[in-house]
This record gives structure tokens, C-alpha cells and sequence, in this order.
């Protein structure tokens, strides 16, 4: 199988990942908790947007499949057809339970890993990566690096706003850090900055201010394209009644449930700062005797129940409720389904109501765009999407929500100006329609990826280094060469120079890559100094890392995995006590190996070295070669363990792989089951292995020893 190389008039293939919240493709169950909001709804109806275009051939919504019986059994569902061209994919990643995003940072590598074997088993890469929110933006980012394919990227809503607003309303610092993992959210919002090929944003306000709070954001890969509205859902009131269970839900709280309602519809956290509206509402009578308050906070069935950081928003709302002696003023119904939303705007404009989005920070802001298409004027955050929203819609205020005073007199203009209150309802409407449709959005979308591939295509084309040209071909390959590189790889002239010519015919259906105790620079630099290609994969200093291309893209799973009982200070303590070792030169230390030159008379057994750390509760990888030279790595990590964490991720068989060695360090490269070859050359720390399965001792020395064995096992061909 050859990689594929889209043609222009080819259709799009568009991934795009959204990882945390409960997403399926009908009843979404907004509000439910604070991961499930605006941004469930904006991937659902980008994906369905985005399949509807005659451009778009195939979007796929990859997302987290989530085991728990606390939750429906949707979630649990690997793949769900929005349609024709659309579907939600979901992986396992992390614990089967449902747990808040803030949680899932550990395990983002496990989604990456898994993305992977489903790209290889659908036979075809995408044109597009789009991640949305940092976490997504993880996984993303690592696919982008890993494929060679532009990763698009939208925020929804960033760490150093949220921070900074959190921080000026009060809260601590450790706190909100505890709460949020703002230092982890930051750090990968400031690499997506750097690695995005484009940042859709909704607002030029978002570019400016909010992705300007970090450094060095290149305005060139901004895109501002506001999401749409779905009219077919949200419209005016109009002569049907309304359904009779909602309005029992919402009326039975009320005293008088003709006033006007205040509508509120937001999730029950800090941010969305429903303790400053109802410091508004209870703070001034005047307020409370024109209209109602209702508050869809979210479904619940017991408070108690809910995550700790809801209970304790909605706890303190029913207390506040309590202090200003709200009953029969609020409605807080304790649950929702998706269809009732529409019906909500639709009842509290036909009461001559308002919509209120108190929230401290706001990227965006769906719902007013909602309410607007339903004929609802809005009281909105003076920040971020709001300020553009009302500038194009003119359907209400915006106002200070840090201020609980401006609040109560924004909400108390909006309801007593009844001239006013009907030319927002209809401005809403009309202008919704002209800026905020799915289609238009869908439209400048294609327009700018098309344009990207364009650039990445021209790029590209300059970049004659490279053995082959566009996405990475390690998904779709079917077979993986890795070979050491001094003694084995090099060594003969004419060897290298028929390899090289074995490589460049057999680009796409083989992964070349090389496998050596050099570090990373080491390695490229005798490469290209002996005109061999940059391979596909580089395992270098001992197994302990794995880099692709020419672009050098660090494995991170692999050094997340490797990490495991690492203590790289504490060996070094305890290695120098131990006689004939010698600190090999800085350039030789790398963050997860230790290299010694050894005096082979006075240093001790691999044997005794490893029980003298195990004394010290230390665990370490001893790899001793060529009688000279001393390796210690992390447990997990060594050439073979590389291989075969390279086969795993990729989801290529270990069957499929052709190793090739000459020396001790390669010992566990070759054992298995893999295709091995030891070359001609070899020392004598690999004599043992003759007679071994699977290991193929060659004549031949060097690159000519590495080709016999490629006959030896019909590597590469049909019948390999």
C-alpha cells in the first residue's frame, strides 16, 4: 500500500477531536455538568455543517468512549453515524468512569495511540486535523507532529483569561490551580499557539485580546469565522402553545408566572458567576417586582450527588436563595433535555423577557445567539464574544458582570423600555440570519483549508531532502526496516550506496528507520555525512528516544512511558561509588541515559552493579557493549522495548519488522519476533544467538549483510 496523495479535486477528509464532555449525535445532555456545554453543541454542528458541503467527503468526530453506568450507554458506543459522510468515533482513554477534563491530562496519550491504529485501519490519512480546547489540542498536536498533517485548532475558551478573571473575583491562586491544572492548560495552549497551521476564532476580540495574553501569536494563522445558529431549532414564539410540562416545570416555583422572565441557561460553575446575578435579582426589589428568575442550571437528580465544584455553586445558590427570601420568585428546575432549550428562549420572549449571560469571561457565546434567533433580547459579559455578537445582532446590552449593581440596572432597562425590548427581539432575529449561519461558516472554512493545503502542497515541493514528500507514510506502511547504524548500517561504501538505492525504490511500503546508542544529533550528522536518507524513525541514544523525520518530531508517549521509576539523580549518586566507571563526554547524557567508558578489569558485574542498585531501591535498564562502554536507562526503555513500543502504537505486526545488529546493544532489538539479521561483522557478544529462531546470520558484512538478509526473508515483497 502506497501513501496516499490527495489530488486537489479529491473531497476532504476532515478529523477533528473534541475530547472531553459527554457528546452524542442526538439529546445532547447540556448541562449536565460543567464539561458539557457550548462547545459539545459547536463540535455537533460543525461536524454535520461540515458533511453537508459538497467539497467535504468524509468528517469524522473523534471523541472518548466513556463505560460507566452512571451515564448512558451511548457513550460506550465505539462508533455512532450522524450520517452519510459524518460519524462520531470513540476511544477508551483513561479510567471506563466518566471524570472532569481536568483529569484526563495523563492519559491524552493513550487517545493518541488509539487514533493511530484507526487511521491505519481506515487505509486513508486526513487532509485536516482540527482539535478543540487544550486538551483535544494535546491530542491533536501530537497526531499533527506524528503524520505530518496542518492541525487546525480552535480554543473555545483559554487558560490565562479564565485565570485572570477567576483571580480578580477573588478566588486563591493554589486554589483555582487544583481546581483547573491551569499550569498544565497554559504550557499546551502555548505550544498549539507555536505548532497551528490556523486558530479559528469567533471574535477579532479573541485574537487580539484574549490569544494576545501569550507570547509570540503569530496573527497570520488566525481565522476569525463565527459558528452558526441552527434556525430550523431556534425560532420566534409562534401560535403553538407551549409545551405544557415545561411550563409546569418552570411555574411551579412562581408566585406569578405572567411577569417577564430572566432566563439564565448555563452550567452550574464559578465562571459563569450565577451568584453575582443573584446578588443582582436579590439586591434590588424593584427588579424582583418586575420580572422572574429562572435558572436552568444544568440537570441534576440530587445535589449531593453532582461533582464537588456544582454542588458547591448550586449549594451556595439555594442558600443565597434563602438569604434574600427568593421563593416564589426563582424557578431552578433540576433538569432539562436538549429539545426544551428552544422552548425556554421561545417562553421567555413570549413573556417580554430577557436572556442573561453573567459569566465572567465569555470566548464566544452561543447562547445569545440562540435567544437572538428566537426573538429574545440578551443582557451580556462587556468581554470577549459578546462585544461582536451585539455589534452585528443589536439585540440587547453588554455590562461589567464583575458589578452586581450594573447587572440589576442593565436587566431593569431591557424589561422596562417596551419600544426598545421589541426592536432588539426583531434585530435578533433578522441579523442572525445574515451573519450567524452554519453554512456561511462551513463556506470560509473550506475556502482557508483548501487554502492551507495549497501552502503545505508548495512548501512541500521545496523540501527535495526528504525520501518521500507530504504526510508521514508510517500509518499505511506494511513493512518497518530498523538497523543500527555504526558496523552495521555503514561501514562499506558500495553497501550503503545499494541499500540506499533498495530504500528509495520500496518509499511508502517500508518504514526505514535506524535504531544506535548516538544521540539524536550524533546520529543525523553521520547520516547525512555518509548520504544516507533521514529515516522515517529515529531510535537513538539506546532505545531511550524515538524522533520521525526530518522534522525530528519527539515521540512524547514515548518518554512519558519510559519515565516509570526513573530517578536519574539518585543512579548517578550510586554509580559513583562503584569502581572503573568513567562519565562519558555531556554530549553522550541525555535526560533518560547515564554513559559510562568502563575499564573492563576493574569494574565490577552487570550482575553486581544490578543488585547494588537494587539495595538502594533504584531500577534501571544496564546495557554493557562492546567491553568498553556502559548504558543505564529507565526500565522500559532499550532498542527492543522501542520496537516494540513502535509496534504497538503504530499497530504494525512485530512479524513485519527487520532488524539488523552487531553488537551487544542490539541484543534485545533482535530477539523476538521479529526478522533479524546480524551482519557479517559482528563482535562476538552476539555469537550466542546462532541457532536462535528468527535470527538470520549474514555472510555478507555491513549494508551487503543487511541486504542478504532482506532476500533471506523476501522482506518487503508480496510474499514476505
Amino acid at each position: 500500500m502506497r501513501v496516499n496523495k490527495k489530488e486537489p479535486s479529491e473531497s476532504l477528509y476532515v478529523l477533528l477531536i473534541s475530547v472531553h464532555g459527554l457528546i452524542r449525535g442526538q439529546q445532547l445532555e447540556l448541562g449536565v455538568d460543567a464539561d458539557t456545554g457550548g462547545q459539545c453543541t459547536y463540535v455537533l454542528d460543525l461536524a454535520n455543517a461540515l458533511a453537508e458541503h459538497p467539497q467535504v467527503g468524509k468528517v469524522d468526530l473523534m471523541t472518548r468512549l466513556i463505560d460507566d453506568p452512571q451515564v448512558a450507554s451511548d457513550y460506550a458506543q465505539p462508533e455512532e453515524k450522524l450520517s452519510d459522510k459524518a460519524r462520531i468515533i470513540r476511544f477508551p482513554c483513561g479510567p471506563k468512569r466518566y471524570i472532569r477534563k481536568e483529569l484526563l491530562w495523563p492519559h491524552l496519550d493513550q487517545m493518541v495511540d488509539r487514533c493511530l491504529h484507526y487511521l491505519r485501519q481506515q487505509g486513508r490519512l486526513p487532509d485536516v486535523i482540527h482539535s478543540h480546547y487544550a486538551d483535544a489540542g494535546y491530542v491533536g498536536r501530537q497526531l499533527s507532529m506524528l503524520l505530518g498533517i496542518p492541525l487546525i485548532h480552535t480554543g473555545h475558551s483559554l487558560g490565562k483569561p479564565k485565570q485572570a478573571r477567576l483571580l480578580s473575583s477573588g478566588r486563591k491562586a493554589d486554589k483555582i490551580e487544583k481546581q483547573f491544572n491551569f499550569e498544565r492548560r497554559i504550557a499546551e495552549e502555548d505550544a498549539l499557539i507555536q505548532h497551528a497551521s490556523m486558530i479559528v476564532t469567533s471574535t477579532r476580540q479573541e485574537v487580539e485580546l484574549q490569544y494576545g495574553m501569550y507570547a509570540q501569536a503569530d496573527h497570520q494563522r488566525f481565522r476569525v469565522i463565527s459558528p452558526g445558529t441552527d434556525t430550523s431549532r431556534f425560532s420566534p414564539p409562534g401560535r403553538r402553545a407551549m409545551p405544557a410540562t415545561l411550563e409546569q416545570s418552570i411555574h411551579r416555583f412562581l408566585h406569578d408566572p405572567k411577569k417577564p422572565m430572566i432566563l439564565c441557561i448555563c452550567r452550574p460553575e464559578v465562571r459563569k458567576n450565577i451568584k453575582g446575578l443573584l446578588a443582582a435579582y436579590g439586591s434590588h426589589p424593584a427588579l424582583q417586582k418586575k420580572a422572574n428568575l429562572v435558572l436552568v442550571a444544568g440537570s441534576r437528580e440530587r445535589i449531593r450527588d453532582l461533582e464537588k465544584s456544582q454542588a458547591q455553586v448550586l449549594n451556595e445558590l439555594l442558600l443565597d436563595i434563602d438569604a434574600y427570601d427568593l421563593w416564589g420568585k426563582v424557578a431552578i428546575p433540576k433538569s432539562h433535555a436538549q429539545e426544551d432549550i428552544p422552548e425556554l428562549y421561545r417562553m421567555a420572549a413570549k413573556s417580554r423577557g430577557v436572556f442573561i449571560n453573567a459569566a465572567f469571561t465569555e470566548p464566544f457565546g452561543l447562547t445569545l445567539l440562540e435567544a437572538a434567533a428566537c426573538g429574545l433580547p440578551v443582557i451580556a459579559p462587556d468581554d470577549g464574544g459578546p462585544r461582536d455578537i451585539l455589534a452585528n445582532c443589536h439585540h440587547g446590552l453588554l455590562v461589567d458582570t464583575l458589578d452586581s449593581d450594573a447587572i440589576a440596572a442593565a436587566l431593569l432597562s431591557a424589561l422596562t423600555d417596551k419600544a426598545r425590548w421589541h426592536k432588539w427581539s426583531k434585530s435578533g432575529v433578522l441579523n442572525v440570519k445574515r451573519h450567524y449561519t452554519w453554512a456561511g461558516h462551513v463556506n470560509k472554512y473550506v475556502r482557508e483549508v483548501h487554502q492551507l493545503l495549497r501552502k503545505q502542497r508548495k512548501n512541500l515541493r521545496k523540501q527535495q531532502a526528504a525520501l518521500h514528500q507530504g504526510k508521514s507514510p508510517i500509518p499505511l506502511a506494511k513493512y518497518a526496516f530498523i538497523t543500527d547504524i555504526d558496523n552495521t548500517l555503514l561501514g562499506n561504501q558500495q553497501g550503503q550506496l545499494d541499500l540506499v538505492e533498495w530504500l528509495v525504490a520500496n518509499v511508502g511500503y517500508n518504514i526505514f528507520g535506524i535504531a544506535t546508542g548516538r544521540p539524536l544529533e550524533s546520529a543525523i550528522e553521520i547520516l547525512r555525512k555518509n548520504n544516507i536518507p533521514i529515516p522515517d524513525v529515529l531510535i537513538t541514544s539506546v532505545g531511550s528516544e524515538i524522533h520521525y523525520g526530518l522534522n525530528r518530531t519527539p515521540d512524547i508517549g514515548w518518554a512519558n512511558h519510559i519515565r516509570h521509576l526513573w530517578r536519574r539523580d539518585d543512579l548517578l549518586k550510586a554509580l559513583a561509588e562503584l569502581p572503573g566507571l568513567r562519565l562519558q563526554s555531556a554530549e553522550n547524557q541525555r535526560e533518560f541515559k547515564i554513559s559510562y567508558v568502563v575499564d573492563a578489569s576493574k569494574m565490577p558485574p552487570v550482575k553486581k552493579i544490578r543488585q547494588h542498585l537494587r539495595k538502594q531501591g533504584l531500577h534501571a535498564q544496564i546495557i554493557y557493549s562492546h567491553g568498553e562502554f556502559l548504558d543505564i536507562l529507565p526500565v522500559r526503555a532499550s532498542k527492543g522495548h522501542a520496537i516494540r513500543y513502535l509496534s504497538y502504537k503504530w499497530d504494525l505486526p512485530l512479524a513485519n519488522f527487520l532488524v539488523a545488529g552487531d553488537s551487544g546493544n542490539d541484543i534485545e532489538m533482535l530477539m523476538g519476533d521479529t526478522m533479524a539479521v546480524v551482519v557479517g561483522n559482528h563482535s562476538e557478544e552476539l555469537a550466542h544467538l546462532k541457532g536462535m529462531p528468527r535470527i538470520f546470520f549474514a555472510e555478507a558484512t555491513h549494508a551487503h549483510g543487511i541486504l542478504e538478509g532482506m532476500r533471506h526473508y523476501k522482506f518487503g515483497s508480496a510474499t514476505a
